[in-house]
Protein backbone atom coordinates (compact mmCIF):
# COMPACT_ATOMS: atom_id res chain seq x y z
CA UNK A 1 0.00 0.00 0.00
CA UNK A 2 0.88 3.70 -0.93
CA UNK A 3 -0.01 6.77 1.06
CA UNK A 4 -0.40 10.37 0.32
CA UNK A 5 -0.57 12.27 3.52
CA UNK A 6 -0.47 16.59 3.77
CA UNK A 7 -1.40 18.90 6.42
CA UNK A 8 -1.84 22.62 6.24
CA UNK A 9 -0.30 24.50 9.09
CA UNK A 10 -3.15 23.42 11.69
CA UNK A 11 -2.37 20.17 10.91
CA UNK A 12 1.39 19.68 11.00
CA UNK A 13 2.06 18.13 14.57
CA UNK A 14 -0.28 15.42 13.87
CA UNK A 15 0.68 14.59 10.40
CA UNK A 16 4.03 13.99 11.97
CA UNK A 17 2.53 11.66 14.47
CA UNK A 18 1.41 9.74 11.59
CA UNK A 19 4.25 9.47 9.73
CA UNK A 20 6.09 7.54 12.41
CA UNK A 21 2.73 5.41 12.55
CA UNK A 22 3.13 4.52 8.89
CA UNK A 23 6.87 3.41 9.19
CA UNK A 24 6.36 1.62 11.98
CA UNK A 25 3.40 -0.41 10.16
CA UNK A 26 6.39 -0.35 7.08
CA UNK A 27 3.99 1.37 4.94
CA UNK A 28 4.88 3.63 1.87
CA UNK A 29 4.18 7.21 2.15
CA UNK A 30 4.86 10.12 0.89
CA UNK A 31 4.23 13.92 2.30
CA UNK A 32 2.68 16.79 0.67
CA UNK A 33 3.90 19.13 2.73
CA UNK A 34 3.16 21.74 4.52
CA UNK A 35 6.45 22.18 6.70
CA UNK A 36 5.29 25.32 8.61
CA UNK A 37 3.39 26.62 11.08
CA UNK A 38 2.46 29.88 9.32
CA UNK A 39 -0.90 30.12 8.32
CA UNK A 40 -1.65 28.20 4.49
CA UNK A 41 -4.69 27.51 2.46
CA UNK A 42 -5.84 24.03 2.99
CA UNK A 43 -6.90 23.30 -0.77
CA UNK A 44 -3.17 23.88 -2.02
CA UNK A 45 -2.33 20.46 0.61
CA UNK A 46 -5.78 18.54 -0.40
CA UNK A 47 -5.82 19.45 -3.75
CA UNK A 48 -2.33 17.46 -4.80
CA UNK A 49 -3.59 14.36 -2.49
CA UNK A 50 -6.37 13.32 -3.88
CA UNK A 51 -5.70 13.98 -7.35
CA UNK A 52 -2.29 11.77 -6.79
CA UNK A 53 -4.92 9.01 -5.19
CA UNK A 54 -7.32 9.51 -8.12
CA UNK A 55 -4.94 8.74 -10.50
CA UNK A 56 -4.00 5.92 -9.01
CA UNK A 57 -0.25 7.05 -7.77
CA UNK A 58 -1.14 6.30 -4.41
CA UNK A 59 -3.50 3.74 -3.02
CA UNK A 60 -4.77 6.15 -0.30
CA UNK A 61 -4.94 9.53 1.27
CA UNK A 62 -4.10 11.35 4.73
CA UNK A 63 -5.10 14.98 4.81
CA UNK A 64 -4.79 16.97 8.21
CA UNK A 65 -5.96 20.52 9.57
CA UNK A 66 -7.26 21.68 12.46
CA UNK A 67 -10.63 20.40 12.23
CA UNK A 68 -10.45 18.37 8.85
CA UNK A 69 -13.24 19.58 7.83
CA UNK A 70 -11.66 22.04 5.16
CA UNK A 71 -9.45 19.21 3.90
CA UNK A 72 -12.44 16.62 3.47
CA UNK A 73 -14.41 19.38 1.41
CA UNK A 74 -11.72 20.41 -0.50
CA UNK A 75 -10.61 16.62 -1.60
CA UNK A 76 -14.21 15.74 -2.20
CA UNK A 77 -14.23 18.06 -4.70
CA UNK A 78 -11.94 15.95 -7.02
CA UNK A 79 -14.21 13.49 -9.10
CA UNK A 80 -13.36 10.09 -8.07
CA UNK A 81 -12.79 11.09 -4.23
CA UNK A 82 -14.26 9.64 -1.04
CA UNK A 83 -13.13 11.33 1.84
CA UNK A 84 -14.08 11.21 5.10
CA UNK A 85 -13.97 13.10 7.82
CA UNK A 86 -13.15 10.72 11.31
CA UNK A 87 -12.47 11.61 14.83
CA UNK A 88 -13.23 7.81 16.55
CA UNK A 89 -12.05 4.66 15.31
CA UNK A 90 -16.03 2.90 14.53
CA UNK A 91 -16.63 5.94 12.28
CA UNK A 92 -12.99 5.21 10.40
CA UNK A 93 -14.14 0.79 10.19
CA UNK A 94 -17.29 1.67 8.83
CA UNK A 95 -16.48 3.92 6.46
CA UNK A 96 -14.13 1.76 5.12
CA UNK A 97 -16.40 -1.60 5.08
CA UNK A 98 -19.66 0.58 3.69
CA UNK A 99 -18.22 3.39 1.88
CA UNK A 100 -14.93 2.34 0.35
CA UNK A 101 -13.37 5.69 0.79
CA UNK A 102 -9.73 6.66 -0.71
CA UNK A 103 -8.97 9.06 1.83
CA UNK A 104 -9.21 10.09 5.52
CA UNK A 105 -9.63 13.39 7.22
CA UNK A 106 -8.58 14.26 10.93
CA UNK A 107 -8.79 17.54 12.55
CA UNK A 108 -4.99 17.84 15.06
CA UNK A 109 -7.28 20.55 16.91
CA UNK A 110 -9.91 18.06 17.67
CA UNK A 111 -8.53 14.91 18.77
CA UNK A 112 -4.70 13.55 20.06
CA UNK A 113 -2.07 11.33 18.59
CA UNK A 114 -3.12 8.41 20.61
CA UNK A 115 -6.48 8.10 18.81
CA UNK A 116 -5.90 9.44 15.12
CA UNK A 117 -2.94 6.73 15.51
CA UNK A 118 -6.01 3.93 16.29
CA UNK A 119 -8.48 5.91 13.70
CA UNK A 120 -5.12 5.69 10.64
CA UNK A 121 -4.80 1.98 11.66
CA UNK A 122 -7.97 0.66 11.66
CA UNK A 123 -8.63 2.27 8.28
CA UNK A 124 -5.89 1.43 6.82
CA UNK A 125 -6.30 -2.17 7.78
CA UNK A 126 -10.48 -2.40 7.09
CA UNK A 127 -11.24 -4.02 3.49
CA UNK A 128 -13.91 -3.06 1.90
CA UNK A 129 -17.18 -5.80 2.59
CA UNK A 130 -18.95 -4.71 -1.34
CA UNK A 131 -22.19 -6.66 -1.10
CA UNK A 132 -25.34 -4.26 -0.89
CA UNK A 133 -22.82 -1.31 -0.33
CA UNK A 134 -20.72 -1.53 -4.08
CA UNK A 135 -24.73 -0.62 -5.77
CA UNK A 136 -24.96 2.74 -3.20
CA UNK A 137 -21.00 3.29 -3.86
CA UNK A 138 -21.62 3.11 -7.66
CA UNK A 139 -24.81 5.93 -7.02
CA UNK A 140 -22.90 7.87 -5.01
CA UNK A 141 -20.54 8.06 -7.75
CA UNK A 142 -22.79 8.56 -10.15
CA UNK A 143 -23.88 11.98 -8.80
CA UNK A 144 -20.42 13.50 -10.35
CA UNK A 145 -21.84 13.09 -13.08
CA UNK A 146 -24.78 15.26 -12.90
Amino acid sequence: MKVAIASDHGGVNLKEEIKKLLTSMEITFEDFGCECGTSVDYPDYALPVAQKVVAGEFDRGILICGTGIGMSIAANKVKGIRCALVHDVFSAKATREHNDTNMLAMGERVIGPGLAQEIVKTWLTTEFAGGRHTNRIEKMMNIESM
